[in-house]
């Protein structure tokens, strides 16, 4: 399957508790495969964890998660393809760019590591410092690995917290750009942000979360510009 062929994800009652404390209260959520969703609210509101169950990093303490085809059945079986990157790029700093995306696309079994990866860091603007250590990065260029990293399995879903993160201008243009051929080609998005700006602008749905809750949608009739104004976003 291609990202012609997405995914989408239904969240049936999410609650995620550590100990005491809520993260997510009662969460349901159907993103349509295809749909690009922005995912807006307060730091603490939940938006990091309601990825991380999505990505299955972490299991919610009750409700359900399902993967579901074009027409909202079910998937069983094989997992979609889904690429994430989390707040913190999660690459290794004693591999160059390229030894990190040869070693994530050798665990996935892709296909010609080497050639995947070399193509990938062209895309991100990276293939002059390919043989670079990423320690050597700045926080942009580490996120711009990130990004290559998810990007190796043609995701059917992406999921992104915060993909501007450390991005200069001609990042977020590069980002904006990506994420529109990825929506265009059928990929399903859901990304955290924090305000409006040319990826929010991506968004076919704004949702926002508040302590643990979901309290707007775009889908029954808020729009995306209040989705975060009343996020303080």
């Amino acid at each position: 399957m291609t990202p012609t062929d997405p995914a989408g994800i239904r969240f049936t009652h999410i609650e995620k508790r550590y100990g005491g404390l809520f993260a997510l209260r009662r969460v349901s959520l159907e993103i349509a495969a295809g749909e690009c969703v922005a995912l807006a609210g307060r730091n603490g509101s939940g938006k990091t964890t309601l990825l991380r169950i999505a990505a299955q990093l972490v299991r919610p303490s009750s409700g359900d998660v399902r993967f579901t085809r074009a027409n909202g059945q079910s998937i069983d079986g094989a997992r979609p393809r889904t690429g994430y990157v989390a707040h913190a790029t999660m690459v290794y700093d004693d591999l160059t760019a390229e030894e990190n995306l040869v070693l994530f696309a050798r665990l996935q079994g892709s296909a010609a590591p080497a050639a995947l990866a070399e193509r990938l860091l062209s895309e991100v603007g990276l293939r002059e410092r390919r043989a670079s250590l990423v320690r050597t990065f700045s926080r942009g260029m580490r996120q711009r690995v990130a990004i290559a990293r998810a990007l190796l399995q043609q995701p059917q879903i992406l999921l992104l917290d915060e993909p501007g993160t450390g991005l200069d201008a001609e990042g977020l243009l590069w980002l904006a750009g990506t994420l529109r051929e990825l929506r265009d080609a059928g990929c399903t998005v859901l990304m955290s942000l924090h305000g409006e700006s040319e990826i929010s602008a991506l968004a076919t749905r704004g949702v926002r979360l508040d302590a643990g809750s979901l309290v707007a949608d775009t889908r029954d009739g808020a729009e995306l510009h209040a989705i975060f104004a009343l996020a303080g976003a």
